[in-house]
């Protein structure tokens, strides 16, 4: 059992957000972006001024990524869409799946300019989800069944990817082929977490190769080794962090976004950072998030 890092970090911005989730930033704008995916809201953060810009969305977004230096891709439930950056227009890119009960969850770029996104019932029904990798317009299922998609990133050099179903609460590890982010073999399991307190959300992967993985319900962002082995744990001051991305100049930074989604009024009460976008407080080793190849 590894000991408990005190938490020294701070907040970013202390409007909280129902489902606070998948962080990206922009080294080009040096903006940190974030969904409030229920409350249908993109965040915008000027890191450097502090200054929160809050844009309305149509549609439930959860991972934004960078296109160019005007443009930007957003997943959402009803699929992809171009976001111009100045003005804020949508403009529609790609069809995910056609289950309008669905709505998109976690993902990640990977190396090649490709995307994995996870789609969930908004139920959260078990096995509704699945797993999609995303190169330019061809979308392809990955993996079937997936109740919650969570806890996708890549490998630095994009050979290994790795994904979990919280429900079932296994990080799974999958060979994948860096020129084009498809898997090359079967998921195995590298991290158990199904008897462990909290859950496998949100996670990203440094440049040394370990995975920050945000512990849902477990008040912690947790860091593993690429073999698995649970080398740090760091307190949060909330118990539902869902996310965490590399940010700063220098990428050093890791901040993380939590929800109040599910929590009843008086554990909202006692949890009163819930919703709130934080940073860890400590040192590490990022990697810049790849661009999203038309």
């Amino acid at each position: 059992m590894i000991a408990t890092q005190s938490f020294n970090g701070r907040t970013l911005t202390e409007e909280p957000m129902e489902l606070g989730e998948g962080p990206a930033y922009d080294p080009g704008s040096g903006a940190l972006f974030w969904f409030d995916i229920l409350g249908k809201t993109l965040c915008e953060l000027d890191v450097e001024r502090g200054q929160l810009k809050k844009h309305s969305l149509p549609f439930l977004g959860s991972v934004i990524a960078v296109v160019d230096a005007g443009r930007q891709m957003i997943a959402s439930d009803q699929g992809l869409f171009l976001r111009d950056g100045a003005t804020g227009k949508l403009s529609p890119y790609a069809t995910i799946e056609d289950k309008p009960e669905n709505r998109s969850n976690d993902g990640r770029m990977h190396t090649s300019g490709a995307m994995w996104i996870g789609m969930m019932s908004r139920k959260a029904e078990t096995g509704a989800g699945a797993i999609y990798h995303v190169a330019g317009t061809t979308v392809t299922k990955i993996f079937d069944a997936v109740s919650i998609p969570n806890g996708i990133c890549f490998s630095p050099d994009g050979s290994v990817g790795y994904f979990n179903d919280s429900k079932v609460n296994h990080m799974m590890r999958v060979t994948v082929d860096p020129s084009t982010g498809l898997p090359t073999g079967a998921p195995t399991v590298l991290i158990d977490q199904s008897q462990r307190q909290g859950v496998i959300d949100g996670s990203v992967v440094d440049l040394e190769g370990t995975i920050w993985n945000a512990n849902w319900d477990g008040g912690a962002v947790d860091r593993y080794s690429p073999e698995g082995q649970h080398i740090a744990r760091y307190a949060v001051p909330v118990r539902r962090p869902t996310c965490p991305a590399f940010f700063g100049a220098n990428l050093d930074r890791l901040a993380f976004t939590s929800c109040w989604e599910g929590l009843s009024d008086a554990e909202r009460a006692a949890d009163k950072l819930a919703g709130v976008t934080f940073d860890l407080g400590i040192s590490v080793k990022g990697k810049p998030e790849p661009r999203f190849k038309l």
